[in-house]
């Protein structure tokens, strides 16, 4: 029952009640009408055949035909609507789960894997979605027809009817056996079906690296082992319940062998006529038949349900993100932006120690605010406190005077424009992608936004320029020029707040001092805020504030100049950069 039950709550609300009742009677006519044809036969047999009336058999005849007439159209019905309502019910669960997934905070990526979320909105959605379409066709069939053919033998002879005591009880403790060994091992797929689904995920998107490593064996053979696992797992539920067919046909076999024997005796005996032993093995078969169609409903129902959870999962999330009742809008105000950090503390979730320990400092409009530090310190994780893709644990983050977790997200987003250590471009066009942040944007603040992030020349020297195609992922630029298109795309947006969060790395030099230069002299930029992370100290030189990192504490904080005096971490970064040759400009 807990498994209907959590079927009922995945399909309460995504299915037309009125395309189920649709469905429902039409599966009650169609049973009804199959009822019949049994009866009928017996009725041409015993009152036609048996006595020679023509005119009788072809009236029952005629009968016959309307009544099996009538079982196609309704089955018809049945199935048109229960192949638009299933796919339906597919459709608007992944619409769901993707709505839901959009807004997850980092928080709840970090609890659900890519490959596993992606198992859910795929496989897991088929597999609701084929026990919805058996549900309203063999789950509202089977027990109609097993009450209906139980009755109907019943009335043609109850002495016969004694078999399926023996045969039913027989027949419900194998497939109960059944049942046993096969829903485990359905339940495995889906775990094993993510195993795969992340395997060869990972082996895509990072094939130069393996390919760079000569991994190739190596991954070729954890693939097979995720491949084989599932296999192995597969062949052997699909094993068990390959032993139900040759089982039922056997059951099906020796009923009839029992009922023609016995039906001998009482046809011998005059004690019953020919006809109704014929409807009576007829309804037999129906009996069976239908037993064995709820034995593969409850086989497949556990295999659903596991899916079920696993959407449901996803689906009761609670976003750990949530904008308040009253939010208080993040106005522009007439004066300078703000970005002011209050002594904040964050953690990440289950973590022992915080990542951020007493992070305090204000920044204005027309100002850069440089953050510099070794691997783990903690950089990208304050930048992420900006837009609130994590909230703080102590302390407070605010923008033009406001606390983000006083505003809305998607008001707070509209003052920040966002570029991530990973430049993700997406398939389209380069105009499509400038426009992200700004579907307004003309083509003209396109190419001044291009022609600061340094990707004016090679864009117009495409063919199509701005319509040039841009494969997923941006796989038809190099890296450099991925990140400045990046820039470009948020550049782009009027926001307060530019964020770069490592955005140069796979920039040169003389690139990366041009593009800075460019930022510094536009107007537009001048009157905003920039946060810049970077490894190399010539990229924050610059900065109207540089904050120094360590262990997710902020030692240092200040003017290039005054670090480099007396900031004994700003002085390390620096000596080690000046050895290899990267500080040349500090």
């Amino acid at each position: 029952m807990k498994e209907v039950a959590d079927l009922l709550k995945i399909a309460r609300g995504r299915m037309s009640i009125w395309a189920v009742i649709g469905a429902f009677l039409f599966m009650i006519v169609q049973v009804v009408s199959n009822l019949n044809l049994p009866s009928l036969t017996s009725n041409i047999i015993n009152n036609g055949v048996a006595k020679g009336d023509i005119d009788y058999i072809w009236k029952i005849g005629f009968e016959m035909i309307g009544f099996a007439l009538l079982s196609i159209l309704a089955a018809i019905g049945n199935v048109f609507l229960a192949s638009r309502t299933s796919p339906a019910l597919g459709q608007r669960l992944r619409s769901d789960i993707y709505k839901q997934v959009i807004h997850f905070s980092n928080d709840e990526f970090d609890q659900i894997e890519t490959s596993s979320l992606i198992t859910r909105t795929t496989n897991d959605v088929v597999q609701i979605q084929n026990v919805a379409m058996m549900a309203l066709r063999m789950m509202i069939m089977a027990p109609i027809m097993l009450i209906g053919a139980s009755f109907l033998a019943y009335t043609k002879n109850h002495e016969l009817t004694l078999i399926f005591v023996v045969v039913l009880p027989i027949l419900a403790i194998f497939i109960g056996i059944v049942m046993y060994f096969a829903v485990p091992l359905f339940r495995a797929m889906q775990t094993k079906t993510d195993r795969i689904n992340l395997i060869f995920r990972e082996g895509l998107t990072g094939v130069r690296v393996i390919r760079a490593f000569r991994q190739d064996h190596f991954e070729q053979q954890r693939f097979e082992a995720a491949n084989v696992d599932y296999t192995k797992n597969a062949v052997k539920v699909y094993s068990i319940m390959a032993a139900m067919f040759p089982i039922m046909t056997l059951m099906m076999s020796a009923t009839n062998i029992g009922i023609t024997w016995f039906g001998g005796k009482l046809i011998a005996s005059q004690s019953m006529p020919v006809g109704n032993l014929v409807a009576f093995m007829t309804y037999a078969m129906q009996i069976l038949m239908s037993f064995m169609m709820l034995s593969m409903v409850f086989v497949f129902i556990p295999r659903a349900q596991a899916s079920a959870v696993r959407i449901r999962e996803v689906l009761a999330l609670k976003n750990t993100i949530q904008d308040p009742d009253q939010p208080t809008p993040v106005a522009k105000p007439a004066g300078d932006n703000e970005l002011t950090f209050h002594q904040v503390d964050y953690r990440y979730r289950h973590a022992e120690r915080l990542a951020l320990k007493n992070i305090d400092f204000q920044i204005k409009s027309g100002q850069t605010l440089a953050i510099i530090g070794g691997t783990g310190s903690g950089k990208s994780t304050l930048i992420n406190l900006i837009p609130r893709f994590y909230d703080v644990e102590q302390g407070a983050v605010a923008v033009n005077g406001v606390d983000v977790r006083q505003t809305s997200q998607h008001d707070l987003h509209q003052e920040i424009a966002f570029v991530p250590q990973k430049a993700l471009l997406f398939s389209g066009t380069v105009r499509d992608n400038m426009r992200y942040g700004n579907p307004n944007a003309t083509d003209d603040e396109i190419w001044h936004a291009l022609a600061i992030a340094q990707s004016q020349d090679f864009i117009a020297a495409m063919p199509g320029q701005l319509d040039a195609h841009v494969e997923q992922g941006g796989s038809n630029f190099s890296g450099g020029q991925r990140q400045r298109l990046a820039i470009a795309r948020a550049l782009v947006k009027d926001a307060s707040i530019y964020v770069f969060d490592d955005s140069f790395s796979a920039l040169d030099f003389e690139t990366d001092a041009k593009l800075r230069q460019a930022l510094r002299e536009d107007p537009r930029i001048q009157q905003r805020i920039v946060v810049i992370v970077a490894q190399r100290i010539s990229t924050v030189a610059d900065a109207d504030l540089i904050l120094v990192l360590d262990n997710g504490e902020l030692v240092g904080q200040g003017t290039h100049a005054a670090l480099k005096a007396d900031n004994a971490v700003y002085q390390e970064i620096m000596s080690s950069q000046l050895r290899e040759g990267d500080g040349q400009n500090a």
